[in-house]
């Protein structure tokens, strides 16, 4: 089995110049570069990342904990977060916390344990004050997405979720329309929490009264989006305008709607939340809110290299949504009242 010696003899150079070409540390000429990469490949020398991270206590990698695989959301995170790795010189190390704090933890302590240079975290459910004890518990730097913890603010990379759902109902409501009906995703979360409180203070802004029986709590699926919906109908609940807070359940409400014989968006206005692929292609194509992914892992994972190199980070504002304004949103009762009224 070929060594490292045995490259450095092979290259012409000293093992001290092939260690740092390995590690990405140290100036090293593009030409030497390349004679050492020639000599491995021509010996089948491959360097054992395990020992060395083990020996340097560092694995030139970063760690990335995500609550699930499921979705394209998820999906464009770790292509997103891939990438921006790689730009660094680096290796991404993904793992999945199942959605539960306790898995979450077991996660970034496993990656901990592989020496990641720094470890990027996803969480939905686990407290800021389990953050914060992560934060202090683990030697490397630990970077937050999707929350904001006070007491580590330039740790932590966050999207303004209620305000982009205040956004949302509130052009509704410019609109014409104010019998708005609402599907949560999961109550229990941040997210599910910011977006139902988006909700509420549209209304509120525009002197709208909450109505309970409007409002259904869904978890994030179509299966569910279909079935709150179908209750709305059911319970003949009156909304000219419906708010889904994620695209898959409004897609699934779509579904409840054509099979009640009501169309989108001539007798109810229907709109999402996250711009899912899927959005465009639903007929007529759905009004939603632009959750900027890319940037925020991006972001996230240029933070994380930035403490792992001991350079100075700051706290970052919140990522602000964008509303995609597609054909599933048309003028409501109130506004054609008005033009009615005006023009007689």
């Amino acid at each position: 089995m070929a060594t490292m010696l045995d490259v450095s003899l092979r290259a012409g150079v000293s093992k001290a110049t092939v260690s740092r070409v390995l590690n990405g540390t140290g100036q090293v000429k593009e030409s030497t570069r390349q004679q050492v990469f020639q000599a491995m490949e021509e010996l089948g020398y491959r360097p054992n990342f395990l020992a060395r991270s083990l020996a340097n206590r560092t694995s030139n990698s970063i760690g990335l904990v995500v609550s699930t695989f499921d979705g394209f959301y998820f999906g464009r995170l770790l292509q997103q977060a891939s990438r921006q790795t790689e730009t660094h010189g680096k290796q991404l190390i993904v793992t999945d916390g199942h959605d539960t704090p306790e898995r979450e933890e077991q996660a970034v302590q496993m990656l901990a344990d592989r020496q990641c240079d720094a470890i990027v975290l996803y969480t939905r459910f686990m407290s800021e004050k389990a953050i914060l004890r992560l934060i202090d518990a683990i030697a490397m730097p630990l970077v937050v997405i999707n929350r904001d913890v006070v007491q580590a603010r330039d740790r932590c990379i966050f999207f303004e979720q209620q305000d982009a759902a205040f956004q949302a109902v509130d052009y509704l409501i410019s609109q014409g329309h104010r019998d708005i009906a609402c599907i949560t995703v999961p109550i229990h979360t941040p997210t599910g929490k910011a977006r139902l409180q988006g909700y509420r203070r549209a209304l509120e802004k525009h002197g709208i009264a909450w109505d309970p029986a409007k409002v259904k709590y869904g978890d994030a699926g179509m299966s569910r989006g279909y079935e709150l919906c179908h209750q709305l109908l059911e319970e003949k609940v009156r909304f000219s305008a419906l708010f889904a807070c994620n695209d898959d359940m409004a897609l699934g409400a779509s579904k409840a709607l054509h099979q009640a014989g009501l169309r989108i968006p001539q007798d109810i206005s229907l709109f999402g939340f996250d711009d899912a692929p899927s959005a465009k292609w639903l007929e007529p194509g759905l009004s939603t809110v632009y959750l900027p992914i890319d940037n925020m892992i991006t972001t996230a994972i240029d933070q994380a290299i930035k403490l792992a190199s001991g350079q100075p980070i700051e706290a970052l504002p919140p990522f602000t949504g964008t509303l995609v304004l597609r054909e599933s949103v048309t003028t409501g009762p109130w506004f054609q009242q008005s033009s009615s009224a005006s023009s007689s």
